[in-house]
């Protein structure tokens, strides 16, 4: 695992938690020879996990669409930063880029973007790890909600059971390396029903 791709805020969020646990993630990433793939932006915890991991000396490469270069601020000082038309190049850019994919807190995007690489899985696009940095138990209702899924027969088990969950950035990177993904077929639930 060479490098991760990290979804996260363009704000810093309510809380100091949120920016020191970002700054502690791209400490982690530097210290366990990754290179930090995210949205290419320089505002809020994207800005701040970059600034950590060039601090520390690694690699930051970030991805952004033209229309957001000047709203997120493209962040001037990454190790590479791709350009790209739209949103749709920015999240196949980043999948491309990662060998594993990792959530910090954040909103719409970030969730947006967590689910579209947590569904390729599902559909076997790859089988790369994802992971949840659940800070301040910040992604408890979220995989409450997952566990819901299961309850009501629109999600296996297994799938909820292959996402990497830990509140501290060594733990979670540990996860993410020694991930297997599951050897189950999404459509088998439906097989099975009929």
């Amino acid at each position: 695992m060479k490098s991760i791709c990290v979804y996260c805020g363009s704000s810093p969020g309510a809380k100091p938690v949120y920016a020191q646990a970002a700054r502690a993630f791209g400490q982690a990433l530097v210290r366990e020879g990754c290179s930090l793939v995210y949205g290419g932006g320089r505002v809020g915890l994207m800005g701040i996990i970059a600034d950590a991991v060039l601090e520390a000396g690694g690699q930051a490469i970030g991805v952004i669409p033209k229309l957001l270069v000047d709203r997120e601020i493209g962040h001037p000082g990454l190790t590479e930063l791709h350009v790209v038309p739209d949103m749709h190049e920015r999240k196949k850019k980043m999948a491309d880029l990662a060998d594993a994919f990792v959530a910090l807190p954040g909103g719409a995007g970030t969730l947006e973007e967590l689910f579209e690489v947590y569904t390729w899985s599902h559909l076997g696009y790859h089988n790369k790890p994802i992971g949840l940095y659940d800070v301040e138990g910040y992604y408890r209702p979220l995989v409450a909600m997952l566990e819901h899924t299961v309850r009501e027969g629109f999600l296996r088990q297994n799938y909820v059971d292959a996402l990497q969950v830990d509140a501290h950035a060594p733990g979670l990177i540990d996860k993410l390396r020694r991930y297997r993904p599951p050897g189950s077929d999404k459509w088998a639930l439906e097989r099975d029903a009929v």
